[in-house]
């Protein structure tokens, strides 16, 4: 059978989807922000815009304890002035931010109406017809700032993920972003624009995030310069990345991190565009495409293709679908790099048949039916089946077979392991698009497996798993199809 060859092919990144918001940092150091009413809220917000600089005007002619509290305090940044009277239009003058609790409408009209005159943006508090911004949850790591928003359609949820971006983030982020800050300008005099500050910066940020504390003496710039190896940089350098079956929150954090400081981004065709995503949005993509009985390039185009970019000084991110290192060619593309010179990282990722077991809640070593695994490959360079596969050693009761990319091979697989002995009543699991919207499988016997002219999903990526440890799938189908009879 001829394979149809093509040549890696660039593609575009997908463009940004509409924005309910536009997230906007404002530096208010200094600048006059106006803070209306006296209640609980208006004092959260009061400590907010002080807290971020500004020299905040409270008007309230009757300000709460809790209000009048924060303004003995005193404010962590910026100043906090209480006016005991209601607001006039006057008050807005000079003013770059305002924010007022009104506790009638007509009264937050007014207020926007005030704002607006005198070219002040302003939030009125639980009122979003009369704001012009709103406020997010924010994480607060300052420097480091981040803001989410909801639209003010779901404030709790806001908070819940607040607090879920809360708990990676470590405290000391706060101290490192500090420390960046003071040696900014050394990093820029001291490496070339492009690959070398990018790496320092990758390796900064990857000590940042792994909750150390923040160097405190001089020296250690220069070791964290010494540990990037500039000179190495320079000539680019490649990262084989496990993409997982498809589901984007399955990646790593480490493969994130490779796909947000990639250059160039090389990808399968089964590679999705949730994990496309993740990259970095200035990162060129190209697409390098290997499909059974398809167009597909060759492995000799894309081990060139690699040299040629990291020769260039470029990261280089080689995207697999799957875990790079069970049926990815990664030892291939690993010896010509480590060949011509370039070095080379390998992360892992989440392989089909770990992904599929997790989502039916089946065990591939279930201690019951099952001592061993073997992940065996369905097709050969031909798409064939491989001519030379111990049968009789994978014709074993007690072990769970995964065949993969077996769909358009499945029956033969079951005749051979038929006739090495295995019992036609062993259960097959067939499984595709695992992780994806679209993941469907089929619980059938080796025996009926073997009567089929192809176990492959109309072009869907497939595995055929065969095995006792596989008996429970079998069961809930039945289970399914008793109900649906009912």
């Amino acid at each position: 059978m001829n394979i149809v060859s093509r040549k890696p092919s660039e593609a575009s990144p997908q463009r940004l989807t509409a924005l309910a918001r536009l997230p906007v940092f404002l530096d208010l150091g200094g600048k006059r922000a106006v803070l209306v009413g006296g209640s609980a809220g208006a004092a959260w917000k009061a400590e907010l815009l002080a807290a971020a600089g500004a020299d905040v005007q409270v008007f309230a002619a009757d300000p709460c304890e809790e209000l009048l509290q924060l303004i003995e305090r005193g404010a962590a940044a910026g100043s906090l002035t209480l006016h005991r009277r209601n607001w006039e239009a006057a008050d807005f003058e000079g003013a770059v931010i305002a924010v007022g609790d009104c506790e009638q409408d007509a009264e937050a009209l007014a207020f926007r109406a005030a704002a607006k005159a005198a070219g002040v943006p302003c939030n009125t508090i639980d009122r979003r017809e009369t704001c012009d911004f709103e406020f997010g949850a924010i994480i607060n790591r300052s420097p480091v700032v981040i803001g989410v928003s909801t639209n003010g359609s779901a404030p709790i949820l806001a908070q819940n993920i607040r607090r879920r971006i809360e708990a990676i983030l470590p405290a000391s982020l706060s101290s490192w972003a500090g420390w960046a800050r003071d040696i900014r300008r050394t990093v820029m005099a001291r490496l070339e624009k492009g690959a070398p500050r990018r790496a320092f910066w990758e390796r900064f940020s990857d000590r940042a995030l792994s909750g150390a504390p923040a160097p405190t003496d001089g020296g250690a710039i220069e070791s964290l310069m010494e540990e990037v190896h500039v000179g190495d940089i320079q000539q680019g350098r490649v990262t084989l990345v496990g993409a997982g079956p498809g589901d984007a929150e399955l990646l790593t954090l480490k493969a994130v991190r490779a796909l947000q400081a990639a250059d160039v981004i090389l990808f399968d065709d089964l590679v999705s565009e949730d994990v496309l995503e993740l990259a970095r949005r200035e990162a060129k993509r190209m697409m390098v495409g290997k499909r059974a009985r398809g167009p597909s390039c060759s492995q000799a185009d894309i081990n060139e293709l690699m040299l040629k970019l990291a020769r260039q000084g470029k990261h280089v991110v080689r995207l697999k679908s799957g875990d790079p290192m069970i049926f990815g060619r990664a030892g291939e593309e690993i010896a010509a790099l480590e060949a011509a010179g370039v070095p080379v990282t390998v992360v892992p990722g989440i392989s089909t048949a770990n992904a599929l077991a997790a989502s039916i809640g089946v065990s591939l070593t279930h201690r019951d039916f099952a001592q061993s695994v073997r992940f065996v490959t369905g097709h050969a360079r031909t798409g064939e089946l491989p001519a030379d596969l111990d049968w009789k050693g994978l014709a074993d009761g007690k072990t769970s077979l995964v065949f993969y990319m077996g769909g358009r091979t499945g029956p033969r697989i079951a005749t051979r392991l038929i006739e090495e002995g295995l019992s036609p009543a062993t259960p097959v699991l067939i499984a595709w698009s695992v992780s994806r919207a679209e993941q469907g499988h089929r619980a059938i016997t080796l025996g009926e497996l073997a009567a089929e002219s192809s176990a492959a999903q109309a072009g869907l990526p497939t595995i055929v798993c065969v095995g006792a440890a596989f008996a429970p799938a079998m069961r809930v189908q039945a289970v399914e199809a008793s109900l649906k009879i009912a």
